[in-house]
């Protein structure tokens, strides 16, 4: 069977920047699922699936607007320490903020006195990705998992 709209695929991947280095991979070397066609995977990588089989591997660079969108800079803000709950605050640490979409992760950059510069970007926006695949299965959605845009079977649910 073929990956189309309306199947749901398993594949291995391991994913890198454009220097090589190791982002992401399949965790333990479990097979990821996801519903083709819902948008659970970034937009480039799934045109890349469409039409693969079970035991196709393939290598594939997906520009940054096919991925995690562009880095947009209205989203870096420096914001009060008072906006913040009292505890020691340090890069890295991620927040939940609302914004004029709804809910925003946004990810501590720098703590400079009174001021906390957030970004709310996703980590990977603005970088083209490499992606190695390895599809593994596919089957046909459940009617469940397509009214629901995701996948339902237990352990390679995400």
């Amino acid at each position: 069977m073929q990956i189309a709209p309306r199947c749901v695929a398993y594949f291995r991947y391991r994913l890198t920047d454009e220097s090589g280095h190791e982002l992401d991979a399949s965790a333990d070397g479990e097979p990821l699922a996801y519903l083709h066609g819902g948008g659970n995977i970034v937009p480039g990588l799934e045109r890349a699936m469409e039409g693969r089989e079970p035991g196709d591997s393939f290598e594939v660079d997906i520009a940054a607007e096919d991925g995690y969108g562009p880095h947009i800079p209205n989203l870096v803000q420096q914001v009060p320490r008072g906006q913040f709950p009292e505890m020691e605050l340090a890069p890295g640490m991620r927040f939940s903020a609302e914004s004029s979409r709804g809910p925003l992760t946004v990810v501590i950059t720098a703590v400079a006195g009174d001021t906390v510069t957030v970004d709310g970007n996703h980590p990977l926006a603005g970088q083209r990705l490499h992606f190695t695949v390895e599809v593994t299965d596919v089957r046909e959605a459940t009617t469940e998992e397509v009214l629901h845009g995701h996948v339902h079977d237990g352990e390679h649910a995400h």
